[in-house]
């Protein structure tokens, strides 16, 4: 066997891609040994010199054992994940090679350019962390594997997913061997998926891919219980009645420069009908476009509007939070309004606060309606995420990247846990942190408008910014699992 030979592995889309992918990958000058086309049953495949090989999908276990079983006689296995024309980089395959044999990775990936309608794009993605659990995690499309770890990583599979085989193939090799991201441009890949970012963000919790989302959940969850991560349905009780508050909620609306949307939000929230006593606090971030004014206005004919303007200038949205909530006039329950965002009708607050007694929780998270600013509705429409099961949420919790809202919390404990003082992911390390030992309430009817303009912290976003929020989700899942590691291995001491 020559230990530098690389088998390929690409799909079969049509014949006019796979021959001019596999084309340019023969002329790389690299130690190719086999090309396989990985083809669904019938289709015909003939390209001299290539094997097929019959699958329904690359995602699959069938398609990854096979992938296994061919590559018996090869160091190494180059997989193409995508269906367009793929053009490897000037001795790119070559570069993946030494850097392989340097490291010893399992599997390695590397940044790419992506052509859309004939314009190029630079595409950097980012470094794999213990709690890179999504499933989305982009690796690009080109997957490089230590063949050995493969066929080790594939012989332990005891579940036969028809989405899932490629992430749980990822998973087991991160628990034998090294994943490591080349900050190099290796290769280029045609794209038609135009979408921005805040299109694709809701891809996970649209109901036609529920099936997915449940073999997904599966594989991480296997993956946490292998690790030590898992967390049984067992959880710590919260004394509701503790504490002396002055009213018994307050909604919580953390505001900079939200002119145009904070008034609907405030009276969204001072509509509210309920058979006890509660207030809005508006955390005014240092506003000058006119915002501070509106909250004064409204605040100053209706004093249950408590308005907060900080004297410190370096506060994220965790930071006004922990601001509002810290307040004497902070009520028993937190409860979370976004300054763009609007409550879908006057019992939301009745409905949380019933909830909090009837399911004995520390934290609350209802299910949200995306509309447009004008609250009509927009695609995908509800938002309820009902992969929050009683008995798997907090571990299902690390493979996905929000947890819904409206979030709502038990005031006593969200002062003793505090939120992190930044302005993305606050609330899903908050989340995270809640459930590691207590349980999360949901109610599954739409209690929430979540308002979309192009003003949105989360509206559609550069690649720098997409990276730079998606590796911090990755730390605070990282920060996570080994939390929850350290705590299973006390109790089991």
């Amino acid at each position: 066997m020559n230990d530098n030979i690389i088998d390929i592995f690409i799909p079969f889309a049509d014949m006019q891609q796979a021959k001019a992918t596999v084309e340019g990958i023969r002329g790389s000058g690299a130690p190719i040994g086999d090309i396989y086309l990985l083809a669904a049953c019938g289709c015909e495949v003939e390209i001299p010199g290539c094997k097929a090989i019959e699958t329904e999908s690359i995602y699959s276990t069938d398609a990854v054992r096979k992938i296994a079983a061919a590559s018996c006689n090869c160091r190494y296995v180059m997989l193409y994940t995508g269906h367009n024309v793929l053009n490897m980089g000037y001795l790119a395959i070559q570069r993946f090679l030494r850097l392989a044999e340097d490291t010893g990775a399992g599997l390695l990936y590397s940044d790419y350019h992506t052509e859309i309608d004939g314009r190029r794009q630079a595409v950097p993605v980012i470094d794999y962390q213990p709690g890179s659990l999504r499933d989305d995690f982009n690796f690009g499309s080109v997957m490089f594997f230590f063949a050995a770890a493969l066929r080790e990583a594939v012989s332990g599979m005891d579940e036969d997913y028809a989405s899932a085989g490629l992430y749980d193939l990822r998973l087991r090799l991160s628990r034998i061997s090294a994943i490591v991201h080349i900050n190099e441009y290796l290769y280029s890949d045609v794209t038609s998926d135009t979408r921005g970012s805040a299109q694709k963000m809701f891809d996970y919790v649209d109901p036609k891919n529920r099936a997915v989302q449940l073999e997904m959940e599966k594989a991480c969850t296997a993956h946490l219980k292998a690790i030590g991560g898992y967390l049984s349905p067992e959880f710590k009780d919260v004394p509701l009645d503790g504490g002396d508050f002055p009213v018994e909620a307050s909604v919580i609306i953390p505001v900079r420069n939200r002119v145009g949307t904070v008034r609907d939000a405030i009276m969204s929230a001072l509509s509210q009908k309920a058979g006890f006593e509660y207030n809005v606090i508006v955390v005014d971030n240092h506003s000058d476009d006119g915002t501070t004014e509106a909250v004064a206005s409204i605040a100053s004919v209706d004093p249950r509007v408590v308005h907060i303007r900080p004297d410190r200038t370096d506060l994220g949205i965790g930071g006004c939070w922990n601001l509002a909530v810290a307040h004497p006039l902070c009520g028993k329950f937190a409860v979370q309004l976004d300054s763009d965002d609007m409550y879908s009708g006057d019992s939301t607050l009745s409905r949380i606060v019933s909830a909090f007694y009837e399911q004995k929780c520390a934290m609350l998270v209802g299910s949200y309606m995306l509309t447009d600013i004008n609250c009509n509705p927009i695609p995908p429409g509800v938002i309820d995420h009902r992969e929050w099961t009683p008995d798997n949420g907090r571990n299902n919790a690390l493979r996905i990247n929000g947890l819904g809202a409206p979030r709502c919390f038990y005031t006593p404990l969200l002062r003793r846990i505090q939120i992190p003082n930044t302005s993305y992911g606050e609330d899903y390390a908050l989340g995270l942190a809640f459930s590691r030992e207590y349980r999360i309430g949901r109610i599954y009817d739409v209690l929430y408008l979540c308002r979309r303009w192009e003003g949105n912290s989360d509206a559609s976003l550069d690649v720098a910014r997409l990276n730079a929020n998606n590796l911090y989700k990755d730390k605070i899942r990282s920060w996570e699992i080994q939390a929850r590691k350290t705590m299973n291995a006390v109790r089991q001491a």
